[in-house]
């Protein structure tokens, strides 16, 4: 066989080996340093805050980094005790309006138990009563039989339920360990950032330096640019919501487009969980006037979703919008509502790549320097 290919061959399986085991790796590591995986992630994201603070208010950086997560903490815990608020206030709202539309409910399961159920009843007693004993004894194990897979359905998911409450519990305690470790993290790693950078520039070897900087950079500038994204299309669908149900006459509108514009994070979902349920309750109580307003400005917010998204990604990561549709597409279908994310993800990290020439160095060293004559 010819030498030639032979090297080549060696030389990819030398980088599928260095891929693969670069995951494996990552993999394992990550199960145990996940808190300091999560506290770069949080000290790449406040970094320029942190530079704003630092430049501008001419503070040590160490006070810039407290000040920044400060703020940051200090407005998270706002948007949660609004949140608290908002649920006490909808709870208190529930509380008044709930015994009406319980009773709406009942009224309907009864008149339709009285007009549909009793006779259907009815007719099947009768064609039952006109079957051979046989056929009756077949219908009443298959009966049984359904009954046995539903009892035993509804116990496995009672017994997973109520024995995951254990798990969920102590899990508690383990994400309060996390969020110090990671919190503390965040500090010392955001305290010295560049000197931290200079030290891993220099481990990294100077061919690869540049196109590592490259990387880094788009990298840097998708991400901002999906949360950029992910920020202007909640905030459309929220001013979607809130013209439709001030439109409609909507009690608590304000907050009913809040939630549901925080809901819409939800891959696939969306809005859905908020509009579906509450359209369906709307025409059994009989409110049809709200019901089709609500079914028109649910269909108009994911008309819109589908015809922004791509549009907005594309823009805000820097990515055509077939690829990001197709992108969007593939992940869902490999990940499900995971893979809505890491579908564009995945596209960003393939097109930083290309554009550092990463794949052409790789071609040319499976190439190596041989050639033939």
């Amino acid at each position: 066989m010819n030498p030639v290919y032979i090297a080549r061959t060696m030389r990819l399986l030398i980088v599928v080996g260095l891929v693969i085991g670069g995951f494996i790796a990552f993999y394992y590591i990550s199960a145990v340093t996940y808190p300091f995986l999560i506290a770069f992630a949080i000290a790449f994201l406040i970094n320029p805050i942190v530079n704003y603070f630092e430049k501008k208010g001419r503070m040590p950086r160490s006070l810039a980094v407290l000040i920044t997560l400060v703020i940051i903490f200090a407005l998270f815990a706002g948007l949660v005790t609004l949140l608290v608020a908002e649920i006490v206030s909808g709870a208190t709202y529930l509380a008044e309006v709930l015994p009406k539309h319980l009773n709406t409910m009942i009224r309907y399961s009864e008149d339709m138990f009285a007009s549909q159920i009793i006779p259907l009843y009815n007719q099947l007693t009768g064609l039952f009563n006109n079957l051979d004993a046989g056929q009756q004894e077949t219908i009443m194990k298959n009966i049984q039989n359904v009954g046995q897979r539903v009892g035993t359905t509804v116990g496995q998911f009672l017994n997973g339920f109520f024995g995951n409450i254990p798990m969920i519990l102590s899990w508690f305690p383990n994400a309060a360990t996390v969020l110090i470790f990671s919190l503390l993290a965040t500090f010392f790693i955001s305290k010295d950032w560049y000197r931290l950078s200079s030290m891993a520039g220099r481990l990294i070897p100077v061919k690869a330096r540049a196109s590592g900087r490259t990387v880094f950079a788009d990298l840097k500038k998708a991400l901002f640019g999906f949360i950029k994204a992910q920020l202007t299309l909640i905030s459309i669908t929220t001013v979607i919501i809130l013209i439709g149900l001030l439109i409609l006459r909507v009690d608590y509108a304000i907050t009913i487009a809040l939630v549901a514009g925080v809901v819409d994070i939800i891959p696939y979902l969306g809005t859905g969980t908020v509009f579906v349920p509450w359209i369906l309750y709307e025409a059994i109580a009989g409110d049809m006037r709200l019901g089709i307003g609500l079914g028109v400005l649910y269909i108009i917010v994911l008309v819109q979703r589908q015809i922004m998204e791509p549009k907005i990604l594309s823009s805000s990561i820097g990515l055509d919008p077939l690829a990001t549709l197709v992108a969007l597409f593939v992940g869902f279908k490999l990940l499900g509502f995971l893979g809505l994310i890491a579908g564009p993800v995945v596209l960003v990290i393939f097109n930083t790549l290309k554009r550092a020439h990463v794949f052409e160095d790789l071609w040319a060293f499976i190439k190596g320097n041989e050639s033939k004559h």
